[in-house]
């Protein structure tokens, strides 16, 4: 790192702020060291002499630190020598102490100074790795300004194909990190009643999830544990946010547990009703069921995403349900929650024709929405984690689902 610190007046544009001790990582040394490793090759194959990462899950990624923007740019520059933060002086000392590698901090003195934290952490000329789903285009015109004869060049896909697939320890996370989802779930069943607003439940489940991070996990940063807990029409959207609306009697509910460790994001997601459920209802619900099931049993090494969304769709066609499928099948699991990231190559669609591997970790979800006014309307969606395997898949989701156990019951 250069130590050639920019100052107007007394006041420094960048510094470094080592305050108090290093704090108990989340993961190895060794593992972090293997991820930089791998993108280095990635780097020296394509010619990159550095990357900056502007995005929070690459930066958590390869640094183990998860920055709160609040509407200031962050990031990290890799090079083949060095791994360096940056981070605003609002946050003190936190991410030197939370970053694997080395911190430069860029102050409020002077516009601009975190493209000179950039430019005195990058190689004049060159090729720069950045990312194109992230960079915005202010910021990328403002470091074209200050790197000049600098070729910038994508590297978003390349690390996302990185991050797909999981070492023993991220699996090792994301597993006990499914059994607080579970937690999670309980608590949401225990506060279920008819007359209980939706943001009772949620508030509920979320500290019991909250609590059981804190005790697992006592090192972590307690950040971003969530519920949405759905009912009635709410239901209709897998992503619609908490209300005050109280349960009714008959209605269908949705819980959506998500405990979240170090940027690491697990989901628990079930269909429930409260005390009694319609015919139709029972009958869409079997059927969404029966497909979770075949999911479940299709998600094995070999297995192309685009192949098994569309045999899935076969069982939804036969009972005429195909046209209110909401989503893909399932998705990836890793560094992303509902701010950041996505490992958008590695999605159950028709349209993504990877192939699965052995330690790639990846959901199965399927998602009816029936519109209000039509029998069985509401969305149905369980959800479990798979783990895939050298031999098939492992689930790490212990809640039960389906009508026998999620008609909750309290009269």
């Amino acid at each position: 790192m250069s130590d050639d610190i920019l100052t107007i007046g007394d006041l420094p544009d960048l510094k470094h702020i080592p305050n108090g001790d290093r704090v108990v990582p989340t993961f190895s040394e060794a593992e972090m060291q293997g991820r930089l490793d791998r993108l280095r090759s990635v780097m020296a194959e394509r010619g990159i002499d550095a990357a900056l990462f502007t995005s929070i899950h690459n930066v958590a990624y390869y640094s183990d630190f998860i920055y709160c923007a609040f509407g200031r740019p962050y990031g990290l520059v890799v090079t083949q020598d060095a791994s360096t933060t940056i981070s605003a002086n609002i946050d003190g000392g936190q991410p030197w102490r939370r970053s694997f590698g080395e911190n430069v901090v860029f102050t409020d003195w002077r516009r601009d100074n975190y493209v000179r934290a950039v430019r005195s952490l990058v190689p004049a000329g060159g090729r720069l790795g950045i990312e194109h789903d992230h960079l915005n285009l202010q910021m990328l015109g403002k470091l074209k300004a200050a790197l000049e004869g600098t070729e910038f060049v994508d590297v978003a896909e390349s690390c996302m194909r990185l991050r797909m697939i999981k070492s023993d320890e991220e699996i090792a996370l994301i597993t006990e990190s499914a059994r607080i989802g579970d937690v999670g779930g309980a608590a949401c069943v225990e506060a279920i009643a008819e007359g209980v607003p939706e943001h009772e439940v949620a508030l509920h489940s979320t500290q019991a999830m909250v609590r059981e991070v804190a005790r697992s996990f006592p090192h972590a940063e307690l950040m971003d544990t969530w519920t949405w807990f759905q009912s009635g029409i709410n239901t209709d959207g897998a992503h619609n946010p908490v209300t005050s609306k109280r349960i009714e009697r008959g209605d269908i509910l949705s819980l959506n547990c998500f405990p979240m460790i170090a940027g690491y994001y697990t989901a628990l997601e079930r269909t429930l009703f409260c005390e009694e459920a319609s015919d139709e209802h029972l009958r869409i619900w079997e059927v969404n069921c029966a497909v979770h099931d075949a999911g479940k049993e299709l998600l094995v090494p070999g297995a192309v995403c685009g192949e098994v969304a569309r045999e899935l769709n076969e069982i939804y066609a036969e009972h005429d349900l195909l046209k209110y499928r909401t989503f893909g099948y399932g998705h990836s699991f890793g560094v992303l929650c509902h701010y950041y990231g996505r490992e958008a190559g590695l999605e159950l669609r028709e349209d993504i024709e990877t192939v699965l591997e052995p330690n790639m970790v990846v959901s199965m979800e399927p998602m009816l929405t029936l519109p209000e006014g039509l029998p069985g309307a509401g969305g149905y969606r369980e959800h479990d984690i798979l783990v895939i395997t050298g031999d098939g898949s492992r689930n790490i989701t212990g809640f039960p689902y389906g009508p026998e156990h999620n008609i909750i019951r309290k009269g």
